[in-house]
This record gives C-alpha cells, sequence and structure tokens, in this order.
C-alpha cells in the first residue's frame, strides 16, 4: 500500500562555492559519498532559503534583493528503511529545489532537475539499503543562473518520501475531468494511468469512488463509484484507462462556495489490494467569450486579480502554508479574486489554497523562452526542457478547480516573430495532457504582438500594459473589432505598475510617493486600465503588478538592464539609449533599495493607500471611504497638502476641522475624489462618503499626539508547535489618546521566553537593509512586524515582549498547542 511520510525534518546542509560575505569556500571532493562527514555541517529542517539570512550587501544587485543567494549549497540526511519493505518502490518527491538539483542515494546519482521551479520526483529504489543507513544527498547551484527578481536558494519547498508497491498509480497518474454539468447530475470522467515495476505481465483492475471533501481535508459522503474495471498490465510498462461516473445533485466549485470533491482510486494486483491514491478536484465550468468576458458556472465574472512572485517577504522563499494564507487573505479582503503566478510554477500549497478560498488562478510556467533575458536565465534550458517542464506543472496542477488558464511565458522576444510558431507549439505541448482549459501567456507591447498573427497561435490572448504605453485607452476596441479576432478572447495579464512606498507622500531620498501617481516607462496608473475596461467590458479582466511588495525589482531604483528588452519595442533607439544611461546613473548610485514598490499591500503585509483605491473598485457593495495623506505635516502650516479620497460610494464630503472642503462626485472613468489644493492646518480631516443619496462610510484622520507607547495586535493568539505555524505580530505605536502615530520610527526590539523563536521582523521599508531574522530594528511610518514560532513539538505558553526607548514595552502571551508533527498527506503525490 501506498504511504506517503513527511521528508522534511532532520537535515543537514554545508555551503561551498560563494559565501554570504563574498567570500569562496572550496568544494569538497565526494561529498555525495556515505563515508562523507558531515558531523560539523548545521542540521535544519526543510523548506529551506539559505539566502534570506543575508546579510544584504550593497555591492550586490538590487534586482535579486541584495542577498547573496549564489552558491552552492548541499544538503545531506541519513534515514533507514524496515527490512518488511523490501520489495516496495521509493521514491523521493521534491516540490521544488533552486536549483540545477542533483541527487544521489549512498553516492550513486538517482535523479535531478535544473529548473528550480519544476516538482520532481527521483526513484530511490535501486540504490536504497534495507541492512543499515541510507545517505540521501542533494546539490543545488546558483552560482551561474539568471533572474530578474530574487529567486531564493535551496530546497526551499517540501520534500516526500513515497512507498508504493510495484503495482501502483503513476506519478501524477488521475486527472478528472468533468465532460457535463447540470443541477441535476455532472459526469467526473476519471483518467488513471498505473505502473508496473515487475518483470511479469499483471492482470489487474481497479475501483474509483467519489466523496464529498470539506475544507480540512476530510472526506464526507461517498456520492458515485465504479465496478471493478480490468486493467492488464504488460511487465515493466504503463497501461492508461478511465471510467465515467455519475454524481447527483452536483455542488459546483466557485469563488463564493468551494465546494470540491475526491477522487479515490484502488488498484488491484488479482485480488489483493496493491495501492489506494486520492486526488481532489472540482466541479465548474469555464469560457472566454469574444463579447461577454470570462464566465465562471455559466455567470460572467470580472477577474480582478494580481500578479505575484513567489517570496514570502522576510521569510524568503520558503514555503510556509500560514505565511501564503496570509497573503491571500489579505488579497481577498480588498477584492482580489485571481492570482498570477509571475513568472513560474508555484508552490503546490498555492493551489491548494486558491482551490478552499475561492481565487482563479493563471498558472504560469517561464519567464523567457529560448531568448534568454540575463545570462543563465530558462534560455538556456528551454531546448532541453520545456516540454518536460510543462508536462509537469500541467500534470501536477490539471485537477484543482482554481485553475483556469496555463501560461507559457512572459513578454517574450519571440513574440514579434509569429513565423517561429513557438507560442503554438507550447500551446499544444500543454494540451497533449489537459484539452480542458485554455493556454495563454503575458504579451508586452500588445499593440504589436497581439495584432501580428501571434495571438491566434495560442487560446485566449494575455496582454501586458495594452491600456498604457503598449497599446492606448482605446486599444482593446481595435483588438476585440480586428479581423480575424471574431472567436478571439483578451484579458490584461500585467496592468498598472504604480510604485511607491506605504506612507510616504512627499520626497525622501530613495522612496516614491503614496499619492500613487508613479509609474514606469511601460506601466501606468490604476485609473488608466479601470477606464480602458469600463468602455470595453468584454476583456476579462485584469492581473495587477502586483499584490504584495517582492524581493528584488526596486524600481525606479533597478539597474538591471533586462527591464529594457520588455518594452524596448515601444521606444525609439535614442530613448532607448537614454534610458541605458539612466540605469548606469542608477547602479553608480548605489541605491540602498532592496525590495519592490510595486505592491498595493508592502513587504511585511501592511497595506498601502492604493489598497483602498482597489478595494473602491473590487468591493463596490462594502461600505469604506479612506482618506490620504495622514495629517502629521508640523512643517507645512498654512501650505498646500492635496488630500485623496477613495470610496466605494459615488460622491464624498470632505470636511477639515467641521469646515466642509466641497463635495465630489463620482465622475465617468474617474476613480479618485481628488482635493488637489488643500491649506494644511492641524486638526482633524473627515470624509463622508454616500451612495444614492444615502451616507455610505465615513472616516477621520487626525493630527495626533507624541508617541507615548505601543500596541501590539497578533493575528490570532493560540500557536501550533508543528514546526510551519507562525502568529504575525503586529506593532503599531499610539500617541496619549490611542491614536496610532504614523510618523512614528523609534527603534523597537522583540524578544520571547518560553520554547519558541522570532523568526523575522520586518517594517515594509524597501531601502532596510537589517537582516530579516534581527529582532531589532526601527518602525518604518509607525508599523513593525515581529514573527513568531514555537519550538517544534513543545507544549506550554510562549511570552513576546516588544520594547522601545521612550515608549515602554508591551508583552503578550500565546498558547502553544501540541497536535503532533505532521507525518502523512492525503495519499496522492
Amino acid at each position: 500500500m501506498r504511504v506517503i511520510e513527511n521528508f522534511d525534518y532532520n537535515w543537514l546542509f554545508g555551503r561551498y562555492g560563494l559565501q554570504a560575505d563574498g567570500s569562496k569556500i572550496e568544494e569538497p571532493a565526494a561529498v555525495q559519498d556515505v563515508s562523507f562527514n558531515d558531523s560539523c555541517w548545521k542540521q535544519l529542517d526543510l523548506p529551506h532559503d539559505w539566502a534570506v539570512e543575508g546579510p544584504f550587501r550593497t555591492d550586490l544587485e538590487g534586482f535579486t534583493g541584495k542577498l547573496p543567494w549564489r552558491g552552492i549549497g548541499w544538503y545531506r540526511k541519513h534515514f533507514k528503511v524496515d527490512k518488511t519493505d523490501i520489495g516496495k518502490r521509493f521514491y523521493l518527491d521534491f516540490d521544488g529545489a533552486m536549483a540545477h538539483a542533483e541527487v544521489w542515494l549512498n553516492g550513486k546519482k538517482v535523479g535531478g532537475h535544473p529548473y528550480g521551479y519544476t516538482s520532481f520526483r527521483v526513484d530511490l529504489t535501486p540504490q536504497l539499503s534495507f541492512e543499515g543507513e541510507n545517505v540521501v544527498a542533494v546539490r543545488l547551484n546558483t552560482e551561474n543562473i539568471g533572474s530578474r527578481w530574487y529567486p531564493g536558494a535551496g530546497i526551499y519547498r517540501h520534500v516526500r518520501l513515497v512507498k508504493t508497491s510495484p503495482v501502483h498509480v503513476d506519478h501524477w497518474g488521475v486527472f478528472v475531468t468533468t465532460p457535463s454539468i447540470s443541477d441535476v447530475e455532472a459526469e467526473a470522467l476519471v483518467h488513471v494511468q498505473v505502473r508496473n515495476h515487475l518483470s511479469v505481465p499483471v492482470k489487474g483492475h481497479y475501483s474509483v469512488s467519489v466523496y464529498e471533501l470539506y475544507a480540512d481535508n476530510q472526506t464526507g459522503r461517498k456520492v458515485a463509484s465504479s465496478s471493478h474495471v480490468r486493467l492488464d498490465l504488460p511487465a515493466n510498462a504503463t497501461a492508461q484507462d478511465s471510467v465515467s461516473l455519475r454524481i447527483l445533485s452536483p455542488k459546483r466549485w466557485s469563488l463564493e462556495a468551494t465546494n470540491r470533491y475526491l477522487a479515490r482510486v484502488k488498484v488491484y494486483d488479482g485480488k489483493y489490494l496493491v495501492d489506494t491514491y486520492e486526488v481532489p478536484f472540482g466541479f465548474r465550468t469555464i469560457q472566454f467569450t469574444h463579447d461577454n468576458g470570462f464566465l465562471l458556472n455559466g455567470k460572467r465574472v470580472q477577474i480582478q486579480g494580481t500578479c505575484n512572485h513567489h517570496d514570502l517577504g522576510a521569510l524568503g522563499t520558503a514555503i510556509n502554508m500560514v505565511a501564503l494564507e496570509r497573503q491571500l487573505k489579505i488579497l481577498k479582503s480588498f477584492g482580489c479574486n485571481a492570482l498570477r503566478t509571475s513568472h513560474n510554477i508555484p508552490a503546490p500549497e498555492l493551489l491548494e489554497l486558491a482551490d478552499k478560498m475561492g481565487f482563479l488562478v493563471m498558472d504560469e510556467a517561464f519567464d523567457c523562452w529560448r531568448e534568454g533575458k540575463q545570462s543563465g536565465d530558462y534560455g538556456s534550458l528551454f531546448d532541453e526542457w520545456h516540454e518536460k517542464d510543462l508536462k509537469a506543472l500541467v500534470c501536477r496542477d490539471r485537477n484543482h478547480p482554481s485553475v483556469i488558464l496555463w501560461s507559457t511565458g512572459n513578454e517574450v522576444s519571440e513574440q514579434y516573430h509569429p513565423e517561429l510558431g513557438i507560442a503554438r507549439h507550447l500551446t499544444e505541448v500543454v494540451h497533449r495532457y489537459d484539452k480542458t482549459r485554455p493556454v495563454t501567456f503575458g504579451a508586452s507591447y500588445p499593440s504589436k504582438s497581439a495584432m501580428n498573427g501571434t495571438e491566434l497561435q495560442v487560446d485566449v490572448h494575455g496582454m501586458n500594459y495594452a491600456a498604457g504605453v503598449y497599446g492606448g485607452p482605446d486599444f482593446y476596441g481595435e483588438f476585440l473589432n480586428k479581423e480575424g479576432h471574431e472567436h478571439l478572447s483578451g484579458f490584461s495579464s500585467e496592468s498598472s505598475s504604480t510604485m511607491s512606498s506605504r506612507g510616504e507622500y512627499f520626497p525622501r531620498k530613495f522612496h516614491v510617493s503614496s499619492y500613487d501617481l508613479n509609474e514606469p516607462g511601460w506601466g501606468g496608473l490604476p485609473d488608466q486600465e479601470f477606464a480602458a475596461l469600463d468602455r470595453y467590458p468584454a476583456i476579462c479582466g485584469e492581473f495587477v503588478w502586483t499584490g504584495f511588495d517582492y524581493l528584488g525589482e526596486p524600481t525606479p531604483f533597478n539597474s538591471d538592464k533586462t527591464v529594457l528588452l520588455n518594452h524596448a519595442a515601444a521606444v525609439s533607439k535614442e530613448e532607448l539609449k537614454k534610458q541605458e544611461e539612466e540605469l548606469k546613473k542608477i547602479e553608480q548610485n548605489r541605491p540602498t533599495s532592496r525590495s519592490s514598490y510595486f505592491g498595493i499591500v508592502d513587504l511585511a503585509g501592511f497595506p498601502k493607500d492604493r489598497y483602498y483605491l482597489y478595494q473602491s473598485r473590487w468591493r463596490p457593495d462594502y461600505p469604506m471611504v479612506h482618506i490620504l495623506p495622514h495629517w502629521n505635516w508640523e512643517d507645512k502650516n498654512g501650505k498646500n497638502v492635496p488630500v485623496f479620497v477613495y470610496s466605494s460610494g459615488d460622491e464624498v464630503e470632505l470636511f477639515l476641522n467641521d469646515r466642509s472642503l466641497g463635495k465630489k462626485f463620482k465622475q465617468p472613468y474617474e476613480y479618485r475624489f481628488r482635493w488637489d489644493s488643500v491649506c494644511y492646518e492641524s486638526g482633524e480631516l473627515k470624509a463622508i462618503a454616500y451612495k444614492d443619496g444615502k451616507k455610505w462610510a465615513e472616516k477621520h484622520v487626525r493630527t495626533t499626539g507624541k508617541p507615548v507607547k505601543l500596541k501590539l495586535t497578533p493575528d490570532k493568539t493560540v500557536l501550533k508547535s508543528d514546526g510551519e505555524d507562525l502568529i504575525f505580530v503586529r506593532v503599531s505605536i499610539l500617541d496619549a489618546d490611542g491614536n496610532e502615530v504614523p510618523t512614528a520610527e523609534p527603534v523597537i526590539t522583540s524578544s520571547v521566553s518560553g520554547p519558541g523563536v522570532i523568526v523575522a521582523t520586518d517594517n515594509g521599508d524597501p531601502t532596510c537593509l537589517i537582516p530579516f531574522h534581527e529582532p531589532e530594528r526601527p518602525a518604518f511610518n509607525g508599523l513593525y512586524l515581529a514573527i513568531v514560532k514555537a519550538r517544534k513539538g513543545s507544549e506550554g505558553k510562549l511570552r513576546l515582549r516588544v520594547e522601545a526607548d521612550g515608549l515602554g514595552k508591551e508583552e503578550i502571551v500565546f498558547q502553544i498547542q501540541n497536535e503532533g508533527l505532521e507525518k502523512r498527506y492525503l495519499l496522492t503525490d
């Protein structure tokens, strides 16, 4: 029978080649051998990002986060297997390892994978010892890979040990399609691939049952089952088959009701049950239309999406389900309903959470095709690996109801050369493994790439920044009305790229104003995209760049020349040369910026003002009004301080110290209420929003007093000691009246007593070069974040203390809950 064990614990790690401080340590010989002495190596659990510990270095590139991610990392693990399992098959499943992974067992190479984002499997069986200790060794090399953002380094996703009988369901070997769905009944067509490792044929059979599946992955009632289906298996080969099941009164998966089911496949060798394999799936229909946008279950749904890179802020790229869920909850809170996995294969946890929480997903594979953007990027792997990587992506993720699009790339040079047929080829590769979803890619400069024939080589066309420099306010109309596009559907695969620093409004070195009026040469403001989508509602929606700030790409302080590749076709050679000179100046100035400014939410998870602009747009039925900026401007008495208001209402009246500054009505294609000339005086700003003539929401912003104390706001108070659970503690600074002081930046120190640690701290400042693991850092514009974790397997209480000079100290106690460590997974791989 199949057993899947968590293989994350008790690894040993050694780093060679380039070190964190820039020095080099020569890689020793035969590190993969059983006899290699690893006694002085660091012991750790996976997932692990070796670079996020830092230190940040000003001599390193800002576009990859100024972190020392280049190097050679070795991981070793000692383990034993029981003699009673002789004859079984043993596999090691890696969800992702950055990068150029090579895997050995007992000194013999058993596999690997070069692309750091792909999930892959290695077969341990031929080299496994049942007599004593086994040693698995993994070598990763990031010294020469190319990346336009912080890629991380290490075995940064989960690893599982899978034990099966010689006859078993193949890797990702169950695919459930739903050819017909109605309110009365639905069909689940279950495709099964079974592998026979025996040297003799097997007269096998299998059966399938379908159950309701709850959010906690527990199964409910059985809703359908098949009889036993014969499946003859040749020796050392695979066989495929499918069975159709009818489910009465199916519960559809939607954004509001995330109903899922579980298909359980049982495989028999003769009369003996030899394998059980389970896979979640959902019933839903998707359709991209030319005239009515995107339809989910037959109803139009506007895609309100964000692009997101794969790091988790201060935690780096090491996947953590709790941190990822926190991010998705924040996105959900301002109305986001879709995710683009920019620009790589995501962690499987993202898809699981999207299924459970109700997100649509554009599941993306690559940042480039054959023509790379940097030395050592995917362009160097494309010819040999693209078909294998696309197969892995699609076969792993095709049962997720949240996935509505497969994306084969982003802003690729080949988009200008439809005669190459690469887009068509990649579309065909994807459809080998899934014909139920459309294929797309994110095309830059759509006024060329969406009109030259490349757009006809995909099923749905993704257009980056079409409402701005790449097209214009009416480009969507041109796209929809072009001859030959009568069947074609389109969407904004990347939009806006507005830049801002949370809480900054007037000039400050290496920061960008949160009035949200700054965009790079290729980008635009949110208002441009909103207006274009309102003019052309047949366009399916947008994916904003980006939901969260991320490590790397600190535009406008980004000196990476590849940013010019993405919009070179839109400017003249003279303008391009001018922009190259500007990049050189940025490099010479050595800005301290190490993370992006694009996010609607900052790196620490604190909303920027733009959060409320999108909330006003994407949650029109949610009563809200937001005022910016704050009202602490001692140096601006009698001077102009513009005031913007964002609201889901249709009119707003603004008051300063109870004097009305007038009412403003939301005009067509306008999305902000702006008072551009307000003479500053301390006191209170108040905005009252109305909708349909009735009061809708009210907001106050006050001039605060001096900081006097700290306030701790955790996202929960009970902490599991499962090795993964985290508590995120928001620390704000209050005045004597309990108002948050938005300009306070005291140095704050955190500490814990009890069985736990402070994993990381942050403040959302993209220029802060204090390593994330340090407990002491200044608040940034009034906020500080501490991330707390319990010691694995512990119980009792954990006390967090936070203090700052002149502000005293505050404490909070968390209850630790020991529910045991997770050892097994669903019977799927």
